[in-house]
């Protein structure tokens, strides 16, 4: 971790510019849907002001569970789990520093070859404030962390760095990219610290 802020007057967008869909009503939680390697990276608790309490929806019967899963999921949906997740070093959303922005999430199919399949790739590409953030990579598995607690488990997400924005972008998106080293990440007690600060802030 770097023991001082890096860019200390970030580029920020108004909020009320930035484009959203939130809905008021049964909106999506942290550990709504997580199954794979992030299901018990953070802690539940059945508190409602705890942002990574159980969801509304676990105690439904699993046939509603099946009807969410198939909900359909857009790029806006994406972006609205995702844009309220505080930087590290700022107190500010990672959608007000641009740091991911709404043309830079696609969703495509998991086998472009088996056209009935359900299975959805989300890529998010992340664009630090500065060339030589430190902290890409922290960003990047908050960003995983997020979605893969928030999505049904028919998504998988895939979070990189932006070509062109950060001089080791290429080592940063191996990283997030390698299961057993992102999983070994989240065994670090000080880096989950610092993801879940980041989520504490996700509507």
């Amino acid at each position: 971790m770097a023991s001082e802020i890096q860019n200390s007057n970030p580029t920020i967008l108004n909020a009320a510019d930035l484009p959203t869909r939130l809905r008021p009503t049964a909106p999506r939680k942290s550990g709504a849907y997580g199954t794979g390697i992030f299901t018990s990276a953070l802690p539940s608790a059945t508190n409602p002001n705890d942002p990574f309490s159980s969801s509304p929806y676990s105690s439904e019967t699993s046939g509603s569970e099946d009807e969410l899963m198939e909900e359909p999921i857009d790029e806006q949906e994406i972006y609205d789990l995702i844009s309220t997740i505080s930087d590290p070093e700022h107190p500010i959303s990672l959608g007000a520093l641009a740091v991911v922005s709404l043309p830079d999430i696609s969703i495509k199919p998991s086998l472009p070859n088996v056209p009935e399949s359900p299975l959805r790739t989300v890529t998010v590409l992340i664009t630090p404030t500065i060339t030589h953030c430190s902290l890409a990579t922290v960003i990047g598995l908050g960003v995983r962390v997020r979605l893969e607690q928030s999505l049904p488990p028919r998504f998988r997400v895939d979070a990189r760095i932006k070509e062109g924005t950060h001089s080791t972008a290429d080592e940063v998106n191996k990283q997030l990219a390698d299961k057993e080293r992102v999983a070994a990440a989240l065994e670090n007690g000080t880096l989950m610290g610092v993801i879940a600060k980041m989520l504490e802030t996700c509507q």
